[in-house]
């Protein structure tokens, strides 16, 4: 049963539910949760002034008269109760197999999500930012479930879907690189949000450019180049008023030498997740099938992005390599017994030695059992060598090795 009271009631071990606030300005990443000492302090000092609590799952408020907003009503006093629920233990990590299955469901959600967004834009009808938070909390939930599923996942997206998953995908690099540099929530959901917001200037682009199954000629892509300022006016104008989110949305082709646009921005005026969101956008830009190009193997470029002085933060370049991994899901690997291998699963602890399935001799170019390796493990005498490109090597759909 959902019950609507003040902050100032909240009391260890209620489960709160909703957190009636705006939605960039409450200091908690999910809207549910089971309330500690230290979440309740964090309400109180946020802009949250009510929220739902679900009584059938914690805490209940001391009695009936306590279910209305209290406006005069002294705070309840701090204190747990013998029979207070526990807090949720950490789950353990999930095999990569059925958090794919739960990837496939979310990146269907976001495409719907992001799609609708922009046909309301080209209805001209205002849109809701805070309308993406659920998808940036699934988001963010896969990630921290498996890091490498939801991400393989949006890697998958075809030409006709590129706008809509590509900020997806965005989304859910931003998350693990901001994990990955220990950014605490706030600046998670900030990272999440302007990964799917990043592009929505690009609902007010032509649809003939936006659309075009070829390379842009120089008029059209100056029009192209605008989507940036166009998407923090739009969201500015739709009641966004988070100044990181909004920055990221216009400055993410910015440079780290200031080459980019719109505004040439040099390093030191650009704010972290903003140099972040420049190397996520572009990661999944160039591993994305286009209609006028194929989408290269994704270890393949991550050497090209560490070989583009300049472009990226270099920190931040490395911290992105070590969240993906070296050998990044779906890359193929050539190992020293010159058999080929696609990656199938990040060993954290190990960057150069992923789990591997085993497919292809390269010695005599035959297909051979299919075997799963992990090179980390004790005892393995395999590692790889090298990585190689599926289409010298003819492998047109390598993504059912590692995807099905």
């Amino acid at each position: 049963m959902l019950k609507t009271i003040h902050v100032d009631q909240l009391r260890p071990g209620m489960h709160v539910q909703r957190l009636n606030g705006p939605w960039l300005k409450h200091p908690f990443w999910r809207s549910s949760f089971v309330a500690s000492d230290r979440d309740i302090d964090r309400l109180r000092e946020s802009e949250v002034e009510t929220v739902d609590i679900d009584a059938s799952r914690g805490e209940d408020v001391a009695d009936a008269t306590d279910t209305a907003v209290a406006t005069d009503t002294a705070p309840v006093v701090d204190t747990v109760t013998a029979d207070a629920p526990p807090r949720p233990a950490v789950a353990a990590r999930p095999d990569l197999a059925s958090e794919l299955t739960r990837a496939r469901n979310i990146c269907q959600a976001g495409r719907d999500a992001v799609e609708a967004m922009f046909r309301e834009v080209r209805m001209g009808r205002m849109i809701d930012p805070g309308a993406m938070m659920p998808l940036a909390e699934e988001i963010t939930a896969s990630v921290d479930r498996h890091p490498g599923a939801l991400i393989s996942i949006a890697r998958l997206k075809t030409a006709d879907d590129y706008t809509y998953l590509h900020s997806v995908a965005v989304s859910a690099l931003m998350v693990g690189l901001a994990r990955q540099l220990g950014l605490d929530d706030d600046r998670c959901r900030e990272a999440a949000m302007g990964g799917l917001l990043h592009d929505m200037g690009k609902a007010c682009m032509p649809l003939e450019i936006l659309n075009k199954p070829g390379r842009l000629t120089e008029d059209e892509f100056a029009v192209m180049r605008t989507h940036p300022e166009e998407g923090e006016r739009l969201l500015r104008d739709s009641g966004l008023e988070n100044a990181t989110v909004l920055h990221m949305v216009r400055h993410h082709h910015e440079k780290y030498d200031g080459g980019g646009y719109p505004a040439q921005l040099p390093a030191e005026s650009t704010p972290l997740l903003t140099r972040m969101s420049a190397v996520c956008d572009v990661y999944d830009a160039i591993t994305s099938n286009r209609p006028y190009k194929e989408g290269w193997d994704p270890g393949e470029s991550l050497r090209k992005m560490a070989s583009w002085r300049g472009h990226f933060d270099p920190a931040v370049l490395k911290a992105f390599i070590a969240s993906v991994g070296i050998y990044p899901i779906g890359t193929l690997v050539r190992l020293s017994s010159e058999r080929l291998a696609v990656v199938l699963e990040q060993r954290p602890e190990a960057l150069s030695a992923p789990l591997v399935r085993v497919f292809f001799s390269a010695r005599s170019r035959t297909q051979i059992l299919q075997r799963d390796l992990d090179l980390s493990a004790p005892g393995c005498d395999e590692r790889i060598v090298g990585i190689e490109s599926p289409a010298q090597w003819g492998f047109r759909e390598l993504v059912k090795l590692w995807a099905s």
